[in-house]
């Protein structure tokens, strides 16, 4: 530690560290703009000049090492006279817009110039004209003239988002940000430069000119759209969701959120939006009240029950909804004495699943890990903070090491990684498991293969020097085919080499989901066509289900369909016969645990629209109709202490619960393409697929291509850009082909959540592909 002295007190800061540092532990604010806690010190727009004793000039308390003994005043007359000599500056070529800019009211640079700047201006000459610039759907670039080259934006991208997407040109006054050769900002992380930008150079451009930011109410609140649970404030106007900004909490989202996070409110806010209860008469939708519809759908289930028996009611959830909705959920249908709920939406194979997957571990020490093995993950689209976490990790030295078909950059450097086709999946994952076998002298799980390839060796070789290390499984491991094998294998692993064994789980509450129990039988088996009656809550059939020609069939062969939803769409108004609108997750209380296992409840920021109603509402009435005990709630806290309890951190489990032998560790390699899905970033849920700007972003155009390695390209005669038609089985559609470089020899990825893909049937098979 140092000591140093700062305005007359006394502080001890660790060697190493800055002016700043000393001057933020003491709670002295020290004016900047290039400054900023998470990102590296570029000291160059010089406002935080500050006296140090002895030295010749003012010197920038961001860059200055503290030593021992210094003395230190920011606030002196030499100190505030530098300090108002570079407002000065910056002032020079600034635009005189603050009545029109978005960045008003929220402003540093409009801040420091009421304490700093002055009343005139010694400037005379014509000022400095920026022209703006187009970098895609989310950001805008139209007011360049205001950025004073403090290049948050530039340091954030190449250290946090792990991609340059922007940089400076030319010198001094003629310098500007821009980004190369006239490409877009594509980062799934782009909006944080929005919110670390200090002057109205960046803004939103879906908020662009909508609100004056002291118009909006403000209300704390948590994205549901992945598993962190990302904080973030919400900002309205009029009962309207006007904004979405971060609220900083270290512990999971540090001060960022994903794009996804930002932007998804404007899907809040779709034409789509349901507002009356709907029959369906004579082919016809009829808009009804609220008692009609919840008899008639209390009726439909009794007779159901009676007629065909318990078994026959079943019930899907996407796992956006709420602890407190998938608790009442689950109670009406196990009630009625059926278990025949999932939110497993996407994993087709349930047997020997976790009860509680999470996890494994807190978000934050996925900053010490310093090894780690990640099986079937589109980390950095499905994950985009816990990626960004794990790319800070990797620079202070963690070893990543993947297993899956490859193709996504994560932007983390991985060598010794595995990218096969899916059916390689468990093999390549055995040669792993019997190389730690052998090193620990221990019993490898029966049924894996005898050979072991010099990647295996590595990943083993990596994981077993490792003092941190962990093992998690992701989204596509979980769809696989064969999820239990890879379950298995990889917790072997995790055991022997001392990992934590966790899972990336799917969905903003998936976690939650497993806690309240709102997880049974299976997606096949809810959608085996022996259901009369199928409730659906918050879900589009032939979007959130991994099967949509299986979830088409089983749906069309139920007497009765239900739907809780905000939103109308295609396939709900063609297989579903009442629809109930139940709010967003902004128009009511709703808790959601994450994937660390942490239990955050918000309040309502708007009143829900029309006469929707949230859905612990409506399924409490439900309940009670239905003449179930247990359904006597009048807050929702009291459905939350009912669905978790106190304890409920103990139930949290990862362990595989069959019988640990691999069933096909042996799969001899398919002929042809294997189809490999992921659910693109930009069609995870209801909402998020009606946000206008993020559907134009060129992720979500990514998810409506067929992406190739070349080799395959060359093998079919294309070239980016060229359409081929898709045949899964007996169903066909036709999309663009994309290169995708690393992506494993004989695999095609075929992003699942879209319209596209509502056309096919599973997440993985073989598929055939001919050039149109």
């Amino acid at each position: 530690m140092v000591e140093i002295e700062l305005d007359g007190k006394t502080v001890e800061v660790p060697q190493g560290s800055m002016v700043m540092h000393a001057a933020n532990k003491l709670g002295t604010y020290v004016p900047h703009f290039c400054y900023h806690k998470k990102l590296s010190i570029a000291a160059n727009c010089r406002m935080c000049l500050v006296e140090v004793e002895k030295a010749p000039k003012p010197l920038p308390a961001c860059a200055t090492p503290v030593t021992q003994g210094m003395k230190v005043f920011t606030h002196s007359a030499k100190a505030v006279e530098a300090q108002r000599s570079v407002m000065e500056f910056l002032l020079i070529n600034h635009p005189l817009d603050c009545p029109i800019c978005d960045q008003g009211g929220e402003c540093q640079l409009q801040d420091l110039a009421v304490g700093y700047g002055k009343s005139n201006s010694r400037y005379e000459e014509e000022k400095r004209v920026v022209f703006h610039k187009n970098v895609g759907p989310l950001i805008s670039m139209e007011e360049m003239s205001r950025c004073i080259h403090c290049t948050r934006c530039v340091r954030f991208g190449q250290e946090i988002a792990g991609v340059m997407e922007l940089g400076m040109i030319n010198r001094g006054e003629h310098s500007e940000i821009t980004t190369f050769v006239g490409q877009t900002v594509d980062s799934e992380l782009s909006g944080n430069m929005i919110d670390i930008c200090p002057v109205g150079a960046l803004t939103s451009k879906p908020f662009r000119y909508a609100a004056r930011t002291w118009e909006l109410a403000r209300k704390r609140s948590v994205s549901p759209h992945d598993s962190l649970g990302s904080n973030t404030t919400i900002q309205t106007k009029a009962n309207k969701v006007m904004r979405v900004v971060a609220l900083e909490n270290e512990a999971i989202n540090e001060c960022w959120i994903s794009d996804r996070d930002r932007f998804s409110y404007e899907g809040i806010n779709s034409a789509d939006r349901v507002t009356s209860p709907m029959v369906k008469q004579g082919g016809q939708w009829l808009e009804t009240d609220w008692e009609s519809a919840l008899d008639y759908v209390s009726r439909s289930l009794k007779t159901i029950a009676t007629e065909h028996g318990p078994q026959a009611i079943a019930a899907l959830a996407h796992p956006i909804s709420s602890t407190e909705e998938l608790h009442l959920l689950q109670k009406i249908v196990r009630g009625l004495g059926s278990d025949q709920i999932e939110t497993r939406l996407l994993q087709s194979n349930i047997e020997g699943a976790a009860k509680a997957p999470w996890l494994g571990m807190s978000i934050t020490k996925l900053d010490s890990l310093d090894r780690a093995l990640v099986i079937g993950s589109y980390l950095r689209k499905d994950q985009p903070l816990m990626a960004a976490r794990l790319r800070a990790a990797a620079k202070r030295g963690l070893a990543l090491h993947r297993i899956d078909a490859g193709g996504d950059d994560w932007l983390i450097s991985a060598p010794k990684s595995l990218a096969v086709k899916p059916s390689a999946w468990v093999n390549s994952l055995g040669e792993v498991a019997l190389a730690v076998a052998k090193a620990k002298s221990a019993s490898a799980p029966a049924g894996i293969a005898a050979s072991i390839s010099p990647a295996a060796q590595a990943i083993a070789d990596s994981l077993l020097s490792g003092q941190s290390s962990a093992v998690f499984l992701g989204s596509a491991a979980i769809a696989h085919p064969n999820a239990p094998d890879l379950h298995v294998l990889a917790q072997f692993i995790a055991q022997q080499t001392g990992a934590t064994f966790g899972f990336l789980p799917v969905g903003g509450n998936a976690v939650g989901a497993s806690l309240v129990k709102a997880n049974g039988a299976g997606i096949n088996s809810v959608l085996s066509g022996e259901r009369r009656a199928v409730i659906l809550m918050n879900l589009e059939p032939t979007r959130d289900l991994a099967n949509p020609e299986q979830a088409k069939v089983a749906l069309a062969k139920a007497n009765t369909v239900i739907a809780l939803t905000a939103f109308t769409s295609p396939d709900l108004l063609e297989t579903a016969d009442v629809i109930l609108p139940i709010s967003t997750f902004t128009e009511t209380v709703a808790t959601f645990v994450n994937a660390e296992g942490s239990a955050q409840t918000i309040q309502p920021a708007v009143k829900p629209l029309g006469d929707s109603r949230p859905g612990w509402k409506v399924l409490r009435v439900l309940g009670g109709l239905l003449g179930l005990d247990g359904f006597l709630f009048n807050m929702p806290e009291e459905v939350l202490g009912d669905a978790l309890g106190e304890s409920f951190v103990d139930n949290l489990n990862n362990q595989f619960t069959g019988s640990p032998v691999i069933s096909s560790g042996n799969i001899s390699p398919a002929n042809g393409f294997e189809r490999v899905s992921d659910v693109n970033i930009y069609a995870v849920d209801p909402i998020v697929r009606r946000a206008p700007a993020l559907q134009r972003t060129s992720d979500a155009k990514r998810g409506n291509q067929v992406g190739l390695n070349q080799a395959a390209m060359n093998e079919l005669g294309l070239k980016e850009g060229d359409v081929v038609s898709i045949a899964q089985g007996n169903l066909s559609t036709q999309l663009p082909v994309t290169l995708e470089a690393n992506l494993a020899a004989g695999a095609a990825r075929v992003s699942a959540g879209t319209s596209a893909s509502a056309q096919l049937g599973a997440m993985f098979g073989l598929i055939t592909l001919s050039k149109v």
